[in-house]
C-alpha cells in the first residue's frame, strides 16, 4: 500500500467521503423525492447511476481534469450555471411529479435512467465540489497518484452505496406510512425548495 495511506488517512477518508454523501445535497435530495413517488425498485437505476458515476468523476478529475478547470475556469462556471438551471427544472419537476403512488406507464413523469443519472454528475455543482476537494486533500502529488486516486474513488463507491440507500430508503419509508395524496404534495414540494436551497452556496461562491 501506499506510504502515504496510513490507517489514520484511511479513517480520514473513511469519514470525509462518509460525511459529504450523507449530507443533504442535490442527489440525496434526489433520490429521496424518487423513492417516496416511485418505491425502491424503480429507483435502482438511479442510485446505480450516482454510485457508478461520481467515483468514475473523481478518477477523472484526479487524472487531469481539475487542472483543465484551473487552467479554464470559464469551463467550470459554465457546468455550474447549466447545473444550476438543471436543479431547477428537476425542482420543477418534483413539484409536478404524480402523487399517485400507483405511478403507471402512461404518466409523464419517470425516474431517472442509469444514464441520466451518471451524466448528471457533471452538472451536480456539489459533486464538482466534492470531487475536486477530496483530490486536493488527499492526494499526495510526491507519490504515486493513480493508487491513491483509486483508493479514493473505491471508497467513495463504498460510502455512495450506503448513502444512496439510506436516503432511498427513507422515501420508501414515507410512501409506506403516508397515505394522504395532499401531504406527499407538500411533502414534495418541501424536497424541491430543499432542492433549491442546496444551489445556494454554489452560486453566491
Amino acid at each position: 500500500m501506499d506510504d502515504f495511506f496510513t490507517l489514520t488517512i484511511i479513517l480520514s477518508l473513511f469519514t470525509f467521503t462518509m460525511t459529504t454523501t450523507l449530507s443533504p445535497g442535490p442527489n440525496n435530495i434526489l433520490v429521496l423525492s424518487s423513492g417516496l413517488t416511485y418505491g425502491y425498485k424503480k429507483t435502482i437505476p438511479h442510485m446505480l447511476g450516482v454510485i457508478i458515476g461520481f467515483p468514475l468523476m473523481v478518477i477523472l478529475i484526479g487524472l487531469g481534469a481539475g487542472i483543465v478547470f484551473e487552467k479554464y475556469p470559464f469551463v467550470l462556471d459554465v457546468l455550474k450555471y447549466l447545473g444550476i438551471l438543471y436543479l431547477l427544472w428537476m425542482a420543477y419537476k418534483i413539484v409536478s411529479a404524480t402523487n399517485n403512488y400507483e405511478i403507471n406507464e402512461e404518466t409523464s413523469s419517470k425516474p431517472f435512467t442509469f444514464i441520466q443519472s451518471a451524466l448528471f454528475q457533471w452538472v451536480n455543482p456539489k459533486a464538482w465540489i466534492m470531487g475536486m476537494t477530496v483530490i486536493s486533500i488527499y492526494v499526495n502529488t510526491q507519490e504515486e497518484s493513480f493508487y491513491q486516486i483509486l483508493i479514493i474513488a473505491c471508497m467513495y463507491f463504498f460510502t455512495t452505496l450506503i448513502g444512496m440507500n439510506i436516503w432511498v430508503g427513507g422515501g420508501v419509508f414515507l410512501k409506506r406510512f403516508i397515505s394522504n395524496a395532499r401531504f406527499v404534495k407538500n411533502l414534495n414540494r418541501g424536497l424541491a425548495f430543499t432542492l433549491i436551497l442546496s444551489i445556494l452556496p454554489v452560486l453566491f461562491n
